[in-house]
């Protein structure tokens, strides 16, 4: 499989591909490349409906060249000493990034929960994303107030009284109740134009039936986000001091 950046007859191809319709996976196979490739190649330059080979070529050499020239602003992360490879850290990132936006995310918002997921400490402070995303205070702001509200992550203060976003367990499951409401919602939006368009004409048949299959995804899911919640992240008890192993015998009294 070829490595290396994508060359500008490749972007070429993915351009009639994307133009033909075909599936990311079909283009990456015709070129030899990770689906993963394909689709943060065209996610980050236009999107299937905006993605033109030459722009797109264009700005991954202004991307590189920033890169190279780029100087420090402010203070730094610090530098990787865990062993891990900062190159395929970034790829992983951005790989993250673009699945997250095709799912409907916007790209800063994307960028922010990706930080939180794959940071080692599961949270960081406003100004820690800042520093690590070399964007605004106000992006951040924006971003967290968003998924927050969505229930993707939440927020807590440490020792120093800062402010910490913090993506855990039970923020999965809190994000997961959050789409079975929304969920709910829907099926009592469809049921509403059942009552108002009556049982006759063919909308209202559709519009029940939306509701009724949303209802079943929506309850489907909800005991699913609680078994896995009770089964996964159910920590196990610790045995109180003054229980005796099973199979341990009992110390003798020395008096006896």
């Amino acid at each position: 499989m070829p490595g290396g950046r994508l060359t500008q007859q490749e972007r070429q191809q993915i351009a009639l591909g994307v133009a033909d319709g075909l599936a990311y996976a079909e283009i990456a196979r015709r070129l030899d490349r990770p689906t993963s490739t394909i689709t943060r190649e065209v996610m980050r330059n236009g999107g299937p409906t905006g993605y033109r080979a030459d722009l797109a070529h264009r700005a991954t050499e202004r991307r590189a060249h920033r890169r190279r020239q780029a100087t420090p602003r402010g203070p730094q992360a610090p530098a990787q000493t865990d062993g891990r490879d900062p190159e395929a850290v970034r790829e992983y990132e951005e790989a993250w990034t673009t699945l997250l936006m095709q799912q409907g995310l916007p790209k800063m918002m994307s960028r922010v929960l990706t930080c939180l997921y794959t940071t080692d400490a599961g949270s960081l402070t406003a100004s820690e994303l800042v520093q690590r995303l070399q964007v605004s205070p106000a992006s951040i702001s924006k971003s967290v107030t968003f998924l927050e509200s969505q229930g993707l992550i939440r927020r807590e203060r440490d020792e120093g009284r800062r402010e910490r976003y913090v993506v855990d367990d039970d923020v999965w499951y809190q994000g997961m109740i959050a789409s079975v409401r929304s969920h709910g919602q829907l099926a009592d939006t469809a049921r509403q134009g059942v009552a108002i368009l009556g049982p006759d004409p063919p909308a209202a048949p559709r519009l029940e039936n939306i509701a009724r299959f949303v209802d079943f995804v929506a309850e489907s899911m909800a005991r699913a986000a609680e078994q896995a919640r009770d089964i996964l992240y159910t920590k196990p008890e610790t045995p109180s001091n003054d229980t005796a192993e099973p199979g341990s015998a009992a110390t003798p009294d020395p008096s006896t």
